[in-house]
């Protein structure tokens, strides 16, 4: 069994792949399918009267022995059945069950963030229902999309190497997707906040590509190369690119020997197919540690709004984010416990980054029975509606067996901005 678990599972309908953090290492390791191979095929089946995944299924794929099925990402999102053995099977379970023979070599899960091509809030609750089912506390899963693994990732490599921008080509048998990670222009009155995001900035079908994959035809890679070149060169026109990442498997076979001179002209180039669950695993190790300082990813479906209380937290009195910027409004429900002083009314500020404009918002406590400073105790819980709408309610917790709780209630609805893209008035 590996101790430490401190995890980043990269998901997707043909593989997965595993990485963790080992405290003795300077970078999370990637758990090994096969020799110095990451993916884990995504098929399970149940053979000889015992549940198979992986490698191990695919071995009894190829020789047609018991059921055997693929795609199960795929089957858990779109919640078909499945028949195996006469017996029909949740596309859910599967994966939860694919999940937990995949982490079986772990003998404990503090932490995990799963990376997904893309994000929802069905995936988000799926997602976390899984987690939970195998044993991780609910606060302690985290839901990802490829791109914000990659800024994850990108915040703990050196800084020159996302000084200016950085470039990430994805290739496998159909086409080439190109995606830049840039800063985002910042906003007077916003501290020292730093925002990022990634653009999808092209993509080309290359007819070329599926005749030298997975075998290397020569004179269908020297066409392919060169339209590589040219597409890479369109990309990087009046850009200044610090560094460039490889993925995929498309980029397994060396058919770019010409485009390749132009990756690394000036800028550091890097391949391989982990980066995902690295940049996965890094999240989670930031979770564990509690760190708030650093970039902050926003992209279309992140919140462009912070909503602060005024609290004295560790000596410092502040204006604190319950629900900061950079968030999903699905995901950012919450609850707090706090201590009181003599206060008639509770601020509310909201701040956006579609503007410098400050909303700010009252909740009184009349009817609030009257105690002693710091024996009056407030539980405040934030609830999303939609994401357009937030709501804040207030409650009287009790102070132990000196003051037990009252009826106290007072809430607040906030209209707020939504989403919409307003991360863009920043670029």
């Amino acid at each position: 069994m590996r101790k430490g678990g401190i995890l980043g599972y990269d998901l997707n309908d043909k593989y997965c792949q595993i990485s963790y953090y080992d405290e003795s290492k300077e970078e999370p390791q990637t758990l090994e399918s096969s020799g110095e191979n990451y993916q884990i095929p995504m098929m399970i089946g149940y053979v000889r009267e015992h549940w198979v995944y992986g490698r191990e299924a695919k071995k009894y794929s190829v020789i047609n022995e018991g059921h055997i099925v693929s795609g199960i990402f795929e089957k858990a999102v779109k919640r078909e059945k499945v028949m195996i053995g006469g017996k029909s099977f949740d596309g859910v379970w599967l994966l939860a069950r694919f999940i937990r023979l995949s982490l079986q070599e772990f003998d404990s899960i503090d932490f995990i963030t799963f990376s997904v091509p893309y994000t929802d809030i069905d995936m988000s609750k799926m997602l976390k229902g899984i987690g939970q089912h195998i044993g991780v506390e609910k606060d302690r899963i985290f839901i990802e999309d490829y791109k914000e693994s990659y800024c994850n990732y990108m915040f703990y490599q050196p800084k020159e190497l996302w000084q200016y921008e950085s470039a990430l080509f994805y290739c496998d048998a159909r086409e080439i997707r190109a995606y830049m990670l840039r800063k985002l222009n910042a906003i007077s009155g916003r501290g020292n906040d730093r925002f990022v995001t990634v653009d999808e900035v092209a993509n080309a079908r290359i007819q070329e590509l599926s005749a030298i994959y997975p075998v290397l035809n020569v004179d269908r890679a020297k066409d392919a190369d060169e339209k590589f070149k040219g597409f890479i060169e369109n990309i990087f026109e009046k850009k200044v690119v610090s560094s460039v990442y490889l993925t995929g498997e498309g980029f397994e076979n060396s058919w770019y020997p010409n485009s390749l001179k132009i990756l690394c002209n000036g800028r550091r180039a890097f391949i391989g197919n982990n980066l995902y669950s690295k940049g996965a695993c890094y999240h989670s190790m930031k979770k564990l540690r509690g760190y708030e300082e650093g970039p902050i990813y926003l992209d279309e479906s992140k919140m462009a709004e912070q909503i602060c209380l005024r609290m004295r937290v560790r000596g410092q009195e502040r204006w604190y984010p319950i629900v900061a910027w950079g968030t999903h409004w699905y995901e950012a429900d919450g609850e707090w416990e706090v201590l009181l002083e003599d206060a008639s009314d509770i601020e509310i500020r909201v701040e956006t980054l579609a503007g410098s404009e400050v909303q700010m918002e009252r909740v009184s406590l009349s009817g609030l029975p009257s105690r002693r400073d710091y024996s009056l105790r407030l539980r405040i819980e934030v609830m999303f509606l939609d994401e357009r709408t937030c709501k804040i309610i207030f409650r009287d917790a009790g102070f132990g067996e000196f003051f037990p709780a009252t009826d106290f209630y007072a809430e607040k609805l906030l209209n707020l901005g939504g989403i919409n893209g307003q991360f863009n008035s920043m670029s």
